[in-house]
């Protein structure tokens, strides 16, 4: 074992405590860093002194990061923590955009927020003023809160459309958290089971191995699989807002360990049908997203809703729709194409699927009607036609996007079709 000589730190070491919280907000932006590497920086600073801001960078970038994709957010919170003097307002201007005056006019960098977050969570509220005098314990304030609801219900209600900045920025948090579980479904393979159907093979080749005596059944019961999602997400103007916000859920969902899907395949289209499931993959959100608009060139164009799942039907069917994945289309169903071709190609697709649910945001309306023809002829061929527009519609969806027999609002919408 290596033995370190012990360090002469002052009584107060302000250095050190410092590394350390710096040591924390990295670990709060996911790096994996222990108390023996908050050790190992402090004794590496010691040996390698502090009157050289570059050495002390890859000092500590020696002791913290170990993989390339922590490179990026050790960068950001190495200049928020200790190269700018205006650390605070940067988080404050990537924390809350709506704020003017400390709003810078350049886009966040990636992992910039994702670092921001970091520094100021667990951050200590402002002490109270000890002057104030407490309030006296036989004053009793009495609140009717029955017409009221908290800020979180407000917003888990409230359309994306309508949310300003904060609120925008508050929902992506809420959504990071939200998962979308899915059952596992039988497959052809087995696995060994205490009960089940009796495996023949396993018991023949052990009665062999005894003689030809039979002393044991074996057992053994499908193997269970999870399915693939694909998600087909329309990025056309009049689904911008919430095409962005859907992503960073999808986002989420991707990067969520143990949430049951094997894969997750995401795709944006407008005019053109484009792959984005690699930018998805990436940890740091703010650069799977600009990625991801870097690679698709269509963002708030037209929409050709036809053609799109004509292209994934021709080129990307057979790749990601095997072992019954599951199809979460995303698109309010205006589109330009003929619906006779729409509802073709829309019906192919349903036949490769296991379930296609149809989220669309224009189901927050009371009065809504499928009176445009691209939605009329969408709506036969989708399992279930839910809203899409909220917090509250997407935790709806986690809820029963395992349930086979959820229709939505497909039922209602389908009889409105056939009404006379």
């Amino acid at each position: 074992m290596v033995e370190h000589i012990p360090l002469d730190l002052p009584d107060d070491p302000k250095l050190a405590g410092n590394i350390t919280h710096f040591a924390r907000a990295l670990r709060r932006a996911g790096l994996p860093i222990g108390p023996g590497r908050v050790i190992d920086a402090i004794r590496a600073v010691e040996a390698a002194g502090f009157s050289d801001k570059r050495d002390f960078y890859w000092t500590l970038h020696a002791c913290f990061v170990n993989r390339p994709e922590h490179r990026t957010v050790f960068a950001q919170l190495f200049r928020l923590y200790w190269r700018d003097p205006r650390y605070l307002e940067h988080m404050m201007a990537a924390m809350l955009p709506a704020i003017r005056g400390v709003q810078e006019d350049r886009p966040a960098q990636a992992a910039e927020k994702r670092a921001a977050e970091a520094l100021l969570d667990g951050a200590e509220a402002p002490p109270q003023d000890e002057e104030e005098a407490p309030p006296e314990e036989d004053a009793l304030i009495e609140v009717d809160a029955s017409l009221t609801m908290s800020s979180s219900e407000r917003l888990r209600s409230l359309d994306f459309e309508q949310m300003s900045l904060a609120e925008m920025a508050e929902a992506k948090r809420m959504l990071a958290r939200l998962s979308l579980p899915v059952k596992p479904l039988p497959s052809r393979r087995a696995m060994v089971s205490p009960t089940g159907r009796i495996d023949a093979a396993r018991s023949l080749r052990a009665a062999l191995r005894r003689g030809g005596e039979m002393q044991q059944l074996a057992f053994k019961k499908p193997r269970p699989r999870y399915p693939n999602l694909v998600v087909l997400c329309d990025i056309s103007g009049s689904m911008s807002q919430y095409s962005r916000v859907i992503l960073h859920f999808l986002h989420a969902v991707s990067n969520a360990k143990g949430a049951g899907w094997a894969q997750v395949h995401a795709f944006t289209f407008g005019t053109q049908l484009t792959n984005i499931s690699r930018h998805l993959a990436t940890r740091d959100v703010d650069a799977a997203l600009a990625a991801a608009g870097a690679e698709a060139q269509d963002w708030e164009g037209g929409t050709r809703i036809g053609a799109s799942i004509e292209a994934f039907n021709r080129d990307w069917s057979r790749r990601v729709m095997g072992q019954g994945a599951v199809v979460l289309l995303i698109t309010d169903g205006l589109d330009r194409d003929a619906p006779d071709d729409l509802a073709r190609h829309m019906q192919r697709l349903h036949l490769s699927a296991r379930r296609v649910i149809w989220l669309n945001p224009l189901l927050r309306w009371d009065g809504f009607a499928p009176k445009a023809a691209g939605i009329r002829a969408m709506l036969p061929h989708v399992d279930s036609f839910r809203a899409g527009h909220s917090i509250a519609s997407l935790e709806e969806l986690a809820q029963v996007i395992s349930r086979p027999d959820d229709v939505g609002e497909k039922a209602r919408l389908l009889a409105a079709v056939d009404a006379p």
